[in-house]
């Protein structure tokens, strides 16, 4: 359950942490896959359909994101920023075979500390 904490803003308990994470995986993956088949339609000549479809999974990672519950839309989507940037090196690994080197990991790793302090920093 979420509840008000003076100390820490927000009590993180009963799978509040894992419901934020998997959140914040669900919109990266509908933005990047939405946007990946924009890409297609664009950039590679694939079926007007594909950019169709895309656009709708565009639109519904804008809903996505409005179902954490953070009380800041600031705060949510600039730590969305950082968990966007490790799912594309991901993406790009998977789906474009295109091997992450030592300063993608340096550089992923770094975005999921400042996500962490930006998300579950004690505040007063």
């Amino acid at each position: 359950m979420l509840g008000k904490d003076r100390k820490y803003g927000f009590v993180l308990g009963d799978g509040f942490v894992l419901f934020a994470i998997f959140i914040f995986v669900l919109a990266g993956l509908a933005e990047i896959g939405g946007g990946y088949m924009v890409w297609l339609w664009l950039r590679e000549s694939k079926p007007f359909w594909y950019g169709i479809v895309g656009s709708i999974i565009l639109i519904v990672y804008g809903i996505i994101p409005t179902l954490q519950s953070f009380p800041s839309f600031g705060r949510v989507y600039a730590a969305y920023g950082g968990v966007f940037v490790i799912l594309a090196v991901l993406w790009g690994w998977f789906v474009d075979k295109k091997a992450p080197d030592l300063y993608d990991w340096i550089g992923a790793a770094i975005c999921i500390i400042g996500v962490s302090v930006m998300l579950w920093a004690p505040r007063s």
